[in-house]
Protein backbone atom coordinates (compact mmCIF):
# COMPACT_ATOMS: atom_id res chain seq x y z
CA UNK A 1 0.00 0.00 0.00
CA UNK A 2 1.06 3.51 -0.76
CA UNK A 3 0.03 6.01 1.80
CA UNK A 4 1.95 9.39 3.01
CA UNK A 5 2.73 9.13 6.99
CA UNK A 6 3.26 11.78 9.62
CA UNK A 7 5.49 10.75 12.72
CA UNK A 8 4.87 12.72 15.53
CA UNK A 9 7.30 12.18 18.64
CA UNK A 10 6.23 13.18 22.20
CA UNK A 11 7.53 12.06 25.70
CA UNK A 12 4.43 10.37 27.00
CA UNK A 13 0.97 9.68 25.51
CA UNK A 14 -2.01 11.80 26.62
CA UNK A 15 -4.80 10.60 28.73
CA UNK A 16 -8.41 10.69 27.72
CA UNK A 17 -9.53 13.97 25.88
CA UNK A 18 -6.23 15.78 26.91
CA UNK A 19 -2.78 17.21 24.95
CA UNK A 20 0.92 16.61 24.90
CA UNK A 21 3.44 18.60 23.25
CA UNK A 22 5.03 16.96 20.05
CA UNK A 23 8.62 17.55 19.84
CA UNK A 24 9.51 16.29 16.48
CA UNK A 25 7.07 15.34 13.23
CA UNK A 26 8.77 13.54 10.48
CA UNK A 27 7.01 13.06 6.98
CA UNK A 28 7.70 9.87 4.87
CA UNK A 29 5.91 7.13 2.71
CA UNK A 30 4.43 4.11 4.23
CA UNK A 31 3.48 1.00 4.34
CA UNK A 32 6.07 -1.95 4.96
CA UNK A 33 7.13 -2.10 1.19
CA UNK A 34 7.61 1.65 0.47
CA UNK A 35 9.61 1.79 3.98
CA UNK A 36 12.00 -0.69 2.33
CA UNK A 37 12.08 0.27 -0.93
CA UNK A 38 13.12 3.21 0.40
CA UNK A 39 15.42 2.34 3.20
CA UNK A 40 17.77 0.04 0.47
CA UNK A 41 17.76 2.73 -1.74
CA UNK A 42 19.59 4.96 1.17
CA UNK A 43 22.14 2.12 0.96
CA UNK A 44 22.50 2.54 -2.33
CA UNK A 45 20.17 -0.93 -3.64
CA UNK A 46 17.85 -0.51 -7.21
CA UNK A 47 14.61 -0.91 -5.91
CA UNK A 48 10.70 -0.95 -7.18
CA UNK A 49 7.49 -0.60 -6.24
CA UNK A 50 4.63 -1.93 -7.26
CA UNK A 51 1.60 -0.23 -4.70
CA UNK A 52 -2.23 1.21 -4.96
CA UNK A 53 -3.38 3.99 -6.89
CA UNK A 54 -3.29 7.11 -4.95
CA UNK A 55 -5.82 10.10 -5.21
CA UNK A 56 -5.26 12.25 -8.23
CA UNK A 57 -4.45 15.10 -5.28
CA UNK A 58 -2.00 17.07 -3.76
CA UNK A 59 -0.84 14.48 -0.84
CA UNK A 60 -0.79 11.68 -4.35
CA UNK A 61 1.44 13.40 -6.60
CA UNK A 62 3.17 14.54 -3.61
CA UNK A 63 4.39 10.07 -3.13
CA UNK A 64 4.87 9.74 -6.36
CA UNK A 65 7.42 12.96 -6.20
CA UNK A 66 9.39 11.27 -3.48
CA UNK A 67 9.38 7.62 -4.78
CA UNK A 68 11.00 9.34 -7.44
CA UNK A 69 13.21 11.78 -6.06
CA UNK A 70 14.57 8.52 -3.77
CA UNK A 71 14.95 6.51 -7.18
CA UNK A 72 12.63 3.73 -6.69
CA UNK A 73 11.41 2.74 -9.87
CA UNK A 74 7.92 1.67 -10.97
CA UNK A 75 4.66 3.56 -12.01
CA UNK A 76 2.35 5.29 -9.55
CA UNK A 77 -1.15 5.06 -10.29
CA UNK A 78 -3.53 7.85 -9.32
CA UNK A 79 -7.23 7.88 -9.50
CA UNK A 80 -10.15 10.04 -9.09
CA UNK A 81 -12.53 7.31 -7.01
CA UNK A 82 -10.63 8.27 -3.29
CA UNK A 83 -8.87 10.63 -1.85
CA UNK A 84 -4.95 9.45 -0.78
CA UNK A 85 -5.29 7.90 2.86
CA UNK A 86 -2.86 9.15 5.32
CA UNK A 87 -1.67 7.51 8.02
CA UNK A 88 -0.29 8.91 11.57
CA UNK A 89 1.94 7.40 13.95
CA UNK A 90 2.40 9.01 17.30
CA UNK A 91 5.42 7.19 19.22
CA UNK A 92 6.57 8.03 22.75
CA UNK A 93 10.19 7.52 24.63
CA UNK A 94 9.57 4.41 25.70
CA UNK A 95 9.07 3.38 22.15
CA UNK A 96 5.72 2.23 21.95
CA UNK A 97 3.70 3.35 19.33
CA UNK A 98 -0.28 4.38 18.17
CA UNK A 99 -1.34 4.64 14.85
CA UNK A 100 -3.97 5.75 12.88
CA UNK A 101 -4.75 4.39 9.10
CA UNK A 102 -7.14 4.46 6.64
CA UNK A 103 -7.03 1.53 4.52
CA UNK A 104 -10.12 0.24 2.48
CA UNK A 105 -10.95 -2.65 0.78
CA UNK A 106 -11.69 -0.69 -2.14
CA UNK A 107 -7.86 0.69 -1.61
CA UNK A 108 -6.54 -2.85 -1.51
CA UNK A 109 -8.29 -4.11 -4.63
CA UNK A 110 -6.31 -1.76 -7.25
CA UNK A 111 -3.16 -4.45 -6.44
CA UNK A 112 -4.85 -6.60 -8.49
CA UNK A 113 -4.92 -4.08 -11.53
CA UNK A 114 -0.92 -3.33 -10.81
CA UNK A 115 1.61 -3.90 -12.93
CA UNK A 116 3.69 -6.93 -12.27
CA UNK A 117 6.02 -7.08 -14.82
CA UNK A 118 8.86 -5.57 -12.91
CA UNK A 119 9.09 -8.78 -10.99
CA UNK A 120 10.54 -10.47 -13.89
CA UNK A 121 14.10 -8.50 -13.50
CA UNK A 122 14.12 -8.48 -10.02
CA UNK A 123 16.11 -10.48 -7.63
CA UNK A 124 13.37 -11.06 -4.51
CA UNK A 125 10.27 -9.87 -3.96
CA UNK A 126 8.57 -8.50 -0.89
CA UNK A 127 5.10 -8.74 -0.05
CA UNK A 128 3.01 -8.20 3.42
CA UNK A 129 0.18 -10.31 4.89
CA UNK A 130 -1.69 -7.16 5.73
CA UNK A 131 -3.01 -6.78 1.90
CA UNK A 132 -4.30 -9.89 2.34
CA UNK A 133 -5.60 -12.10 -1.03
CA UNK A 134 -4.20 -9.11 -3.04
CA UNK A 135 -0.67 -10.24 -2.65
CA UNK A 136 -0.88 -13.73 -4.01
CA UNK A 137 -0.95 -12.93 -7.52
CA UNK A 138 2.11 -11.19 -7.13
CA UNK A 139 3.70 -14.32 -5.41
CA UNK A 140 2.24 -16.84 -8.01
CA UNK A 141 4.04 -14.35 -10.67
CA UNK A 142 6.94 -14.18 -8.83
CA UNK A 143 7.14 -18.40 -8.76
CA UNK A 144 7.04 -18.38 -12.26
CA UNK A 145 10.01 -15.89 -12.99
CA UNK A 146 11.67 -18.09 -10.33
CA UNK A 147 11.95 -14.93 -8.14
CA UNK A 148 12.15 -15.81 -4.25
CA UNK A 149 9.44 -14.18 -2.44
CA UNK A 150 9.80 -12.31 1.02
CA UNK A 151 6.80 -12.51 3.32
CA UNK A 152 6.11 -10.60 6.36
CA UNK A 153 3.96 -12.57 8.21
CA UNK A 154 3.49 -10.96 11.70
CA UNK A 155 0.83 -12.43 13.71
CA UNK A 156 -0.71 -14.07 10.66
CA UNK A 157 0.93 -17.72 11.68
CA UNK A 158 -2.28 -18.27 14.06
CA UNK A 159 -4.49 -19.07 11.13
CA UNK A 160 -3.77 -22.47 10.38
CA UNK A 161 -5.27 -21.16 6.81
CA UNK A 162 -3.76 -18.18 6.35
CA UNK A 163 -0.48 -19.84 7.17
CA UNK A 164 -1.00 -22.81 4.42
CA UNK A 165 -2.23 -20.32 1.85
CA UNK A 166 0.66 -18.37 1.82
CA UNK A 167 3.75 -21.20 3.22
CA UNK A 168 3.73 -22.96 -0.29
CA UNK A 169 4.39 -19.40 -2.13
CA UNK A 170 7.13 -17.54 -0.06
CA UNK A 171 10.28 -18.65 -0.06
CA UNK A 172 11.54 -16.20 3.47
CA UNK A 173 9.11 -15.53 6.10
CA UNK A 174 9.14 -12.81 8.95
CA UNK A 175 6.62 -13.62 11.79
CA UNK A 176 6.32 -12.06 15.47
CA UNK A 177 4.85 -13.79 18.57
CA UNK A 178 3.89 -11.16 21.22
CA UNK A 179 5.02 -13.82 24.01
CA UNK A 180 8.74 -13.91 22.52
CA UNK A 181 8.58 -10.12 22.30
CA UNK A 182 8.59 -10.59 26.21
CA UNK A 183 11.52 -13.38 26.47
CA UNK A 184 9.45 -16.96 26.22
CA UNK A 185 11.82 -18.75 24.49
CA UNK A 186 9.33 -21.48 23.85
CA UNK A 187 6.59 -19.52 22.51
CA UNK A 188 9.45 -18.57 19.89
CA UNK A 189 10.74 -22.02 19.18
CA UNK A 190 7.03 -23.06 18.73
CA UNK A 191 6.14 -20.25 16.15
CA UNK A 192 9.96 -21.45 14.56
CA UNK A 193 8.70 -25.19 14.60
CA UNK A 194 5.38 -24.33 12.78
CA UNK A 195 6.79 -22.23 9.79
CA UNK A 196 9.42 -25.03 9.66
CA UNK A 197 7.07 -27.42 9.11
CA UNK A 198 4.41 -25.45 6.76
CA UNK A 199 7.37 -25.67 4.58
CA UNK A 200 9.26 -21.99 5.05
CA UNK A 201 13.20 -22.49 3.43
CA UNK A 202 13.76 -19.30 5.79
CA UNK A 203 11.84 -18.43 8.92
CA UNK A 204 12.70 -15.18 10.61
CA UNK A 205 10.65 -14.54 14.59
CA UNK A 206 11.26 -10.97 15.99
CA UNK A 207 11.58 -10.20 19.06
CA UNK A 208 11.28 -6.69 19.44
CA UNK A 209 14.25 -6.18 22.41
CA UNK A 210 14.61 -9.84 22.44
CA UNK A 211 16.50 -10.18 19.26
CA UNK A 212 15.05 -12.83 17.00
CA UNK A 213 15.47 -16.19 15.52
CA UNK A 214 15.96 -17.68 12.40
CA UNK A 215 15.63 -21.25 10.77
CA UNK A 216 17.39 -21.86 7.46
CA UNK A 217 17.13 -25.85 7.11
CA UNK A 218 18.85 -26.92 10.11
CA UNK A 219 20.62 -24.06 10.45
CA UNK A 220 19.57 -22.09 13.49
CA UNK A 221 21.02 -18.45 14.71
CA UNK A 222 19.28 -16.60 17.83
CA UNK A 223 20.80 -13.12 17.61
CA UNK A 224 20.21 -10.39 20.72
CA UNK A 225 19.50 -7.08 20.43
CA UNK A 226 21.80 -4.62 22.30
CA UNK A 227 20.15 -2.32 24.65
CA UNK A 228 19.79 1.15 23.14
CA UNK A 229 17.14 4.40 24.39
CA UNK A 230 14.37 4.18 22.15
CA UNK A 231 12.76 7.10 20.71
CA UNK A 232 10.29 5.99 17.63
CA UNK A 233 9.57 2.40 17.12
CA UNK A 234 7.58 2.88 13.86
CA UNK A 235 8.95 1.41 10.98
CA UNK A 236 11.33 -0.75 13.40
CA UNK A 237 10.15 -4.01 11.59
CA UNK A 238 10.14 -2.92 8.32
CA UNK A 239 14.00 -1.75 8.94
CA UNK A 240 14.51 -5.22 10.32
CA UNK A 241 13.26 -6.69 6.99
CA UNK A 242 15.39 -4.09 4.82
CA UNK A 243 18.25 -5.06 6.46
CA UNK A 244 18.12 -8.84 6.04
CA UNK A 245 17.37 -7.93 2.35
CA UNK A 246 20.08 -6.10 1.88
CA UNK A 247 22.55 -9.10 3.42
CA UNK A 248 20.32 -11.67 1.39
CA UNK A 249 20.92 -9.72 -1.75
CA UNK A 250 25.12 -9.09 -0.67
CA UNK A 251 25.16 -13.07 -0.50
CA UNK A 252 26.30 -12.45 2.72
CA UNK A 253 26.15 -15.34 5.38
CA UNK A 254 23.17 -16.16 7.15
CA UNK A 255 24.35 -15.11 10.51
CA UNK A 256 25.90 -11.94 8.40
CA UNK A 257 22.64 -11.02 7.46
CA UNK A 258 20.85 -11.33 10.72
CA UNK A 259 22.86 -9.33 12.24
CA UNK A 260 22.66 -6.41 10.00
CA UNK A 261 19.11 -6.57 10.50
CA UNK A 262 18.98 -6.33 13.62
CA UNK A 263 21.79 -3.92 14.28
CA UNK A 264 19.78 -1.31 11.99
CA UNK A 265 16.31 -2.05 13.84
CA UNK A 266 18.31 -1.17 16.97
CA UNK A 267 19.51 2.02 15.71
CA UNK A 268 16.71 3.33 13.90
CA UNK A 269 14.60 3.40 16.69
CA UNK A 270 16.81 5.82 18.89
CA UNK A 271 15.77 8.73 16.02
CA UNK A 272 12.40 9.70 15.17
CA UNK A 273 11.90 9.56 10.68
CA UNK A 274 13.04 6.61 8.72
CA UNK A 275 16.74 8.03 7.13
CA UNK A 276 18.75 5.02 7.47
CA UNK A 277 21.93 4.52 9.61
CA UNK A 278 25.08 4.64 7.43
CA UNK A 279 25.83 0.66 6.20
CA UNK A 280 29.27 1.23 7.59
CA UNK A 281 28.05 2.51 11.11
CA UNK A 282 25.17 -0.57 11.13
CA UNK A 283 27.90 -2.92 10.42
CA UNK A 284 30.08 -2.01 13.52
CA UNK A 285 26.95 -2.71 15.63
CA UNK A 286 26.22 -5.70 13.95
CA UNK A 287 29.72 -7.00 14.63
CA UNK A 288 29.16 -7.09 18.03
CA UNK A 289 26.37 -8.52 18.36
CA UNK A 290 25.82 -11.67 20.70
CA UNK A 291 24.92 -14.53 18.39
CA UNK A 292 23.69 -18.22 19.62
CA UNK A 293 23.78 -21.29 17.27
CA UNK A 294 21.14 -24.11 17.14
CA UNK A 295 20.27 -26.83 15.51
CA UNK A 296 16.92 -28.81 14.82
CA UNK A 297 16.98 -32.69 15.56
CA UNK A 298 14.27 -35.23 16.24
CA UNK A 299 11.54 -32.63 16.71
CA UNK A 300 13.49 -30.63 19.16
CA UNK A 301 16.30 -27.79 19.46
CA UNK A 302 19.58 -27.79 20.66
CA UNK A 303 22.09 -24.71 21.41
CA UNK A 304 25.53 -25.85 20.44
CA UNK A 305 28.39 -24.22 22.64
CA UNK A 306 31.15 -22.03 20.28
CA UNK A 307 33.85 -24.07 19.84
CA UNK A 308 35.73 -21.15 18.37
CA UNK A 309 35.41 -18.23 20.15
CA UNK A 310 35.81 -15.21 17.12
CA UNK A 311 36.71 -11.75 17.74
CA UNK A 312 32.65 -10.47 17.54
CA UNK A 313 33.80 -6.56 16.46
CA UNK A 314 35.10 -7.77 13.01
CA UNK A 315 32.38 -10.37 12.40
CA UNK A 316 32.31 -8.42 8.93
CA UNK A 317 36.25 -8.13 7.96
CA UNK A 318 37.58 -9.56 5.20
CA UNK A 319 39.91 -11.24 6.75
CA UNK A 320 41.43 -14.76 5.71
CA UNK A 321 42.53 -16.25 9.50
CA UNK A 322 38.73 -15.28 10.58
CA UNK A 323 37.20 -16.97 7.52
CA UNK A 324 39.61 -19.90 8.09
CA UNK A 325 38.09 -19.48 11.59
CA UNK A 326 34.65 -19.57 10.88
CA UNK A 327 35.12 -22.75 8.75
CA UNK A 328 36.51 -24.87 11.49
CA UNK A 329 33.57 -23.73 13.95
CA UNK A 330 30.91 -24.99 11.18
CA UNK A 331 33.17 -28.29 11.26
CA UNK A 332 32.69 -28.40 14.66
CA UNK A 333 28.85 -27.86 14.51
CA UNK A 334 28.22 -30.30 11.92
CA UNK A 335 30.63 -32.54 13.73
CA UNK A 336 28.41 -32.40 17.01
CA UNK A 337 25.09 -32.48 15.24
CA UNK A 338 26.11 -35.94 13.41
CA UNK A 339 27.43 -37.45 17.02
CA UNK A 340 23.90 -36.46 18.02
CA UNK A 341 22.47 -38.92 15.31
CA UNK A 342 24.63 -41.47 15.93
CA UNK A 343 24.97 -41.47 19.64
CA UNK A 344 22.76 -44.30 21.29
CA UNK A 345 19.94 -42.98 23.65
CA UNK A 346 21.66 -43.69 26.66
CA UNK A 347 25.37 -42.15 24.89
CA UNK A 348 23.17 -38.77 24.35
CA UNK A 349 23.11 -37.55 27.75
CA UNK A 350 27.17 -37.33 28.03
CA UNK A 351 27.22 -35.74 24.94
CA UNK A 352 24.40 -33.27 25.65
CA UNK A 353 26.75 -32.12 29.25
CA UNK A 354 29.68 -31.49 26.92
CA UNK A 355 28.31 -29.83 23.38
CA UNK A 356 24.57 -29.02 23.85
CA UNK A 357 22.86 -26.83 26.15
Amino acid sequence: MLTPVYIMALDKLPRHNTGAIVHQVSEFIYDDAAIIACALRQWDVPTAMIGTSVGDDLLGHDVAKRLKDWGVQGKVRFTKKYRTPIEVNVSDKTGARTYFWQRSPEILSTLDTADLSLIKKSKLLYVDWYDGDHIIRAMDEAKKQNVPVFLNLEHGHKDSDVLAKYASRATICQAVTDAAQIGKKRAMLSVAKKLFKAGIKTAIITMASQGCLVVDGEKIVRVYAPKVKAVDGSGAGATFSSGFIYGYLKGWSMEESVCFAIAAASLKVTHSGLEMFPVEQIKELAGKLRVQHMIYRGDQFYTIKKFLRLPQENRFADNPFLKEGRKLAQEGREFAAKLLLKKKPQQRRKIKKSLVE
